[in-house]
């Protein structure tokens, strides 16, 4: 038979159909061929490029064990159709079909709606670099130290923002195609939309980093070992390794020092080697809101017009008239304006007069139908997302005050637990860059830059941060002295010994006192009338 090449990826995600595959049973349906190039069969795997004369020779002894005797008398005939792709890599066949999952995110907009505002809010938000404990206790080192250790401290703090620096550029130049902050993006899209996502690492000849990349989660398939990662695309096999490892034997292919991939999967109970992505546990509020906006679609195409019932009385219509009146709904009406019908009635019979009546089948209100269904599967699509709705669109009746608690909840709950599980992932790489820093995504914000300010000021009056550590927060360059805790000036005694003190010191510390009684609900809107005072 003819070989059939392996569509590219980009190719089968276009080609996949969108509804038909929405609802439980085609997302949990086995791999069919057409869209999943590890279910070809073995005449079609024997072919792929990227693999080696003795793993071709190794699925033929396979297709051979098939059929054989009691004794191991072997059959001298070879089903290829018995042995597909997940077979000859021995990878493990996902719950939920890949690229089905991938798809999802194209034709769903609340889906969509909500993937998005995870990514932006848990890595779109970029990163920045914090001194790990050995770089602080080095600074504290310098500082207790003997000799001139201020000017030490400042030398150290040059070359650790220069190296800050240095790292910043490294992990751009990582990618010419991509900036790192882009990488995230899409290794975290795959995650929240397949339940899985990759990064791809390679290495330069001395064994150090040279490339960190991303790798489309759904042409990705996991080693029943786990002993690494199979790839099949553009009618090529491709195998990866674990990050960190340097010893796993290619099981297929020619390339010694394959590259490795770290794997960040969204956990379920029910499979150990894939994640399952949050949508899942909604997809039929998905199919819902897909047929729902289908019957408003054939409703509109047919220009408003309901369904209709013809009553003819006292008379029968010819062939010719019934033709004509058929044709009229049948293909005439559908998508046309102002359309006229004539109909030939015969005579009316001194028995009885002939009449004809359209009649339509649905008078009310059809525009819209299914809107509370519709609105009760956005809640549903939402609420298996854990994302609030004011991240995606404008609430109806939602208040400020529930807004901002709905937003402090998604970012206590959902966002900081996942940027920690990602970060670190991530620090592993890092790790093998430099010991002085640890990558560390920057968090979403409920404070205006006011409040902030009060925030880093009782810090620094408390001595609880010193105010370098305050500046690198706000991604500042450390200043001279400023690893010391900020000690309170006494007021002055006035001479001849009085105790009456500065006018102007009290003054200052009745204001720090109320700016540190003030709530923070400065700047924010007040909650709509009728719904009582904003309590804080």
């Amino acid at each position: 038979m003819p070989e059939r090449r392996v569509r590219a990826a980009e190719d089968v995600l276009d080609n996949l159909p969108e509804i038909d595959y929405v609802g439980r049973v085609q997302l949990t349906s086995k791999p069919t061929e057409e869209f999943d190039p590890f279910a070809k069969k073995a005449t079609e795997i024997k072919a792929l490029s990227g693999t080696t004369p003795a793993f071709k020779r190794k699925v033929a002894n396979q297709l051979k064990k098939f059929r054989q005797g009691e004794d191991g008398t072997p059959s001298k005939a070879i089903e290829w159709n018995s042995l597909i792709g997940y077979d000859a890599f021995d990878v493990v066949v996902p719950d939920y079909n890949q690229y089905y999952l991938a798809k999802l995110y194209e034709v769903a907009s609340a889906h969509k709606a909500a993937v998005d505002a995870k990514v932006a809010n848990i890595v779109g938000l970029g990163y920045n670099f914090v001194e790990t404990p050995k770089t602080k206790r080095a600074l504290e080192q310098i500082q207790q130290g003997a000799g001139s250790n201020a000017k030490k401290l400042q030398n150290a703090r040059r070359k650790l923002d220069q190296h800050k620096e240095d790292l910043l550029n490294m992990l751009d130049e990582f990618n010419q195609e991509d900036t790192f902050a882009e990488v995230l993006q899409k290794v975290w899209k795959d995650y929240e939309t397949t339940g899985n996502g990759y990064i791809e690492v390679g290495r330069k000849k001395d064994g150090t980093i040279g490339y960190v990349g991303h790798i489309m989660a759904p042409t990705i398939r996991i080693r029943r070992k786990r002993d690494g990662f199979v790839q099949i695309i553009s009618n090529k096999a491709v195998y990866f390794r674990n990050f960190g490892d340097r010893e796993t034997v290619n099981p297929f292919g020619n390339d010694a020092h394959p590259n490795e991939i770290i794997h960040i999967k969204k956990y379920s109970p029910t499979h150990n080697y894939y994640g399952v992505p949050d949508i899942v546990a909604a997809q039929s509020a998905i199919a819902g809101n897909e047929f729902s906006a289908r019957f408003n679609l054939d409703y509109f195409e047919n220009k408003a017009v309901p369904r209709h019932v013809i009553v003819l009385k006292g008379a029968k219509l010819g062939t010719a008239a019934e033709q004509a009146l058929l044709q009229f709904f049948e293909t005439g009406l559908k998508g046309q304006n102002h359309r006229t019908l004539y109909i030939p009635l015969p005579g009316d019979s001194p028995e009885e007069k002939v009449s004809l009546e359209i009649k339509p089948v649905e008078a009310g209100t059809q525009d819209s139908s299914f809107n509370n269904y519709r609105k009760g599967n956005l809640n549903e699509i939402l609420m298996a997302h854990r994302v609030p709705i004011t991240k995606v669109s404008v609430g109806e009746g939602v208040s400020l005050a529930v807004a901002r608690d709905a937003d402090k909840t998604f970012k206590e709950q959902v966002c900081a637990p996942e940027q920690r599980i990602f970060e670190k992932k991530l620090n592993r790489i890092i790790k093998e860059l430099t010991d002085a820093f640890s990558l560390a995504l920057n968090e979403m914000t409920l404070t205006d830059a006011n409040t902030q300010s009060q925030i880093d000021e009782r810090h620094i009056k408390n001595q609880t941060k010193t105010p370098n550590e305050v500046r690198a927060s706000l991604g500042l360059t450390g200043l001279p002295g400023g690893d010391k805790v900020v000690q309170p000036k006494p007021t002055a005694a006035p001479k001849g010994g009085a105790a009456n003190p500065d006018p102007s010191q009290g003054n200052r510390e009745r204001d720090s006192q109320r700016s540190a009684n003030r709530t923070d609900s400065a700047g924010e809107g007040r909650n709509p009338k009728g719904e009582g005072r904003t309590t804080q």
